[in-house]
């Protein structure tokens, strides 16, 4: 998760079956993920109490749980109530969540080959979400490119993210709010974004394969441009695409999805969109916040 959208409000947190305060947390030294990061993990959004397409997270932390050839602890339904009863135990002010979960192989003598039959350790916590802001909105954000120099498995939600931090390191340092990546000349993501491109009013995004990890909007997004009547693909993409597209977009849990409005210090857009944000962009925002309206109206808010 990125760090500028969120805060840390939480002081208890669920750590291998039960709940305990979050400065009282310990896990052995000896932790695979400690030692490996050999684990995963997954983020959810929760809007007044209701988990935002949860079904869709679960299915993929299931798949990266699969890859690692590391049993799933626990089912959908078990993952859903630890997270509530986990908001509803801590003191908190009011607003909307993350819930952070995560999984690793468990404690063993370090070796890199995979031990059998460990027990998992499972953790989770929360954090407030902190939504992007008016001026960004309104104004879009700063973006940066730079060749994709991650790792072949990027579909795993794995938590060594290392190559990630990196690549977000790219953009932090010159002010710019995400780093746009490319591999071999094709847009792969961005450091903790998916991104898309709009040309003449059709939205394209990366396909899905082992080199993008896909992000729960991949889905969403396809969904709310069927709604919308907006032309929707996945496909390579190359980067005089992205140069040349009349929008840009990025999305995840916490940026939903922004407009990018600049890229390398170069405006973003065709003469009539040309760096600020544009009409598909303002589509698919309004019909983001109604699918947020109609979980909440789920919750009975």
């Amino acid at each position: 998760m990125d760090q500028s959208t969120h805060t840390l409000p939480a002081t208890q947190c669920f750590l291998n079956g039960e709940f305990t305060r979050l400065d009282q947390a310990k896990v052995s030294v000896m932790d695979r993920g400690f030692i490996f990061g050999d684990g995963v993990y997954e983020v959810i959004p929760v809007y007044a109490g209701q988990a935002f397409r949860v079904q869709q997270h679960m299915v993929r932390l299931d798949r990266s749980l699969a890859e690692l050839r590391i049993a799933n602890p626990y089912t959908p339904e078990r993952w859903l109530a630890i997270a509530l009863q986990l908001l509803a135990t801590d003191s908190k002010p009011e607003g909307d969540f993350l819930v952070y979960l995560q999984v690793t192989r468990g404690v063993a003598v370090r070796d890199h080959v995979m031990p059998k039959d460990l027990t998992p350790t499972v953790f989770m916590t929360y954090s407030t979400m902190k939504p992007a802001s008016a001026e960004q909105r309104a104004s879009g954000v700063a973006c940066v490119s730079a060749e994709d120099f991650r790792w072949k498995k990027a579909h795993i939600k794995s938590i060594s993210l290392l190559g990630s931090v990196f690549a977000r390191q790219i953009s932090a340092d010159v002010g710019a709010v995400e780093t746009v990546m490319f591999r071999d000349g094709f847009l792969s993501e961005a450091s903790a974004s998916n991104v898309w491109v709009v040309k003449d009013g059709a939205v394209a995004g990366p396909p899905r394969d082992n080199l993008v990890l896909e992000g729960i909007r991949y889905g969403l997004i396809a969904e709310l441009c069927a709604k919308d009547g907006i032309p929707f693909a996945l496909r390579p993409i190359t980067r005089a695409e992205v140069l040349a597209c009349d929008e840009l977009l990025i999305s995840s849990a916490t940026k939903e999805v922004l407009p990018v409005t600049q890229l390398d210090g170069q405006p973003v857009g065709n003469n009539a969109t040309l760096g600020k944000p544009g009409p598909v962009y303002r589509k698919l925002y309004a019909a983001y916040q109604e699918a947020k309206q109609q979980a909440r109206a789920s919750a009975g808010v």
